[in-house]
């Protein structure tokens, strides 16, 4: 498990951008907000899996520290990785919040929790539970890689993690 970081200072995705252009690390996937936080940053952690969130949900029972959890979860829209009860874990564990390159659920719930969380979509049914994936793996898509530690800011424009000697806030 990484060190416990200082959480990073919300600031806005266009304003890195404008401030450090192509040295900025910008995920070229679009996501919609569902969580009540609509702009959070920290550093991430990252989680691997296919349509079965048993790590996720192993994760978001320790403390969370104002870091992010990007989820690979393979763009997969068949189940969601996150619902009502997980986010509600994140909140009380101290997480700043979720990317999640697959589905959610529950999202009139979601809408009114104070945690960050973007996803591709949605999907009522539930994932698997057998553990299936890596924990602290480094990450891709959208054009970037993610690797524990990175510091990722989200907001509705978009998804940046600030270039690796920029500062957190």
């Amino acid at each position: 498990m990484p060190a416990t970081s200082i959480p990073a200072t919300p600031i806005p995705t266009a304003d890195l951008a404008d401030q450090y252009g192509t040295q900025l690390r910008v995920c070229d996937v679009q996501f919609t907000s569902y969580g009540a936080v609509r702009s959070f940053s920290g550093p991430i952690r990252t989680v691997s899996c296919h349509e079965d969130n048993a790590l996720l949900h192993a994760l978001l029972r320790e403390p969370g520290d104002g870091h992010v959890v990007v989820v690979d979860g393979r763009a997969s829209l068949r189940n969601a990785l996150l619902g009502d009860r997980m986010a509600k874990r994140a909140l009380d564990n101290g997480w700043a919040g979720l990317v999640i390159l697959g589905a959610v659920r529950d999202v009139a719930a979601l809408a009114g929790m104070s945690v960050g969380v973007q996803a591709l979509g949605t999907n009522p049914r539930k994932s698997g539970k057998a553990g299936q994936g890596e924990v602290d793996v480094p990450v891709s898509f959208g054009g970037v890689t993610f690797a524990t530690g990175d510091i990722l800011h989200a907001d509705e424009d978009g998804v940046v993690l600030l270039p690796a000697a920029a500062p957190a806030s």
